[in-house]
């Protein structure tokens, strides 16, 4: 296979490089990281084996599109290193960022029981490696184990109620909540301590909530003045309850 150049991102045009190696197995360390997926948590030693034989690594530079919107494509994407994002994009460039990913997460499971098009673009936000495995692969072992189909049943499930989430928060909360409500799915519990590690820009927070980045700005500049936050170069820390309303 290969990638292709002057892939669009976010209405730009960026060539980028891809190094695939086909046919090569993942090795022992990426092998565990296939097992402890909720979604292979139903398989073998011997069919986690299949996959990793039959998967191939591809490694993406940072920015580089994994996926675009509307591909024919037909695999279950793993991600190995790095981060990735993923997003929609209309024709003028606007975005509109749906989730970001670590190391041990997947994405590209739709393809795997329809052949619709893609209905999200994913980026790589720095150097990334995936394992790639093929729609006929993972069918090959989806069809002698049902556990794994109740695991991918149960998974995109889980989907459903996120972006059923999404939608109330969109239609029911104002600029200010959805900001309140994304700090607060993206802190983490560091030292007893509400933090958002790699902070992200006022763009990033204002394209996942569908607001103006000027409108978030100010949101987080009142709150900060305030006390409920502090934010430096790297990260942002939620010091108080936030207030339930602007």
């Amino acid at each position: 296979m290969q990638a292709s150049a002057g892939i669009s991102i976010s209405g730009l045009d960026a060539s980028c490089s891809v190094t695939i190696r086909t046919g090569s197995s993942i090795n022992r360390k990426n092998q565990r990281m296939l097992e402890n997926i909720p979604l292979f948590s139903g398989l073998t030693g011997e069919e986690i084996s299949q996959l990793e034989h039959c998967a191939t690594v591809r490694t993406y530079p940072r920015h580089a599109v994994i996926i675009n919107e509307g591909d024919e494509t037909d695999a279950l994407y793993v991600l190995i290193s790095g981060r990735t994002r993923v997003y929609m994009c209309n024709e003028e460039g606007k975005e509109i960022i749906l989730n970001e990913l670590g190391p041990g997460e997947h994405f590209g499971e739709l393809a795997l029981v329809d052949d619709a098009p893609r209905s999200a673009s994913v980026m790589a936000l720095e150097k990334s490696r995936v394992s790639v495995i093929s729609r006929q692969d993972f069918r090959k072992v989806l069809e002698h184990n049902s556990d794994m189909a109740f695991s991918l049943i149960r998974y995109l499930s889980r989907r459903i109620r996120v972006l059923s989430d999404n939608v109330r928060n969109l239609a029911l909360l104002d600029v200010y909540g959805r900001v309140a409500r994304l700090l607060l799915d993206l802190a983490q519990d560091i030292d007893g301590q509400l933090t958002i590690p790699q902070r992200p820009t006022q763009q990033e927070l204002a394209n996942r909530i569908g607001a103006s980045r000027e409108m978030v700005a100010r949101i987080l500049k009142d709150l900060e003045t305030g006390g409920y936050i502090s934010i430096t170069r790297k990260q942002i820390v939620i010091n108080e309850k936030l207030p339930e309303r602007y």
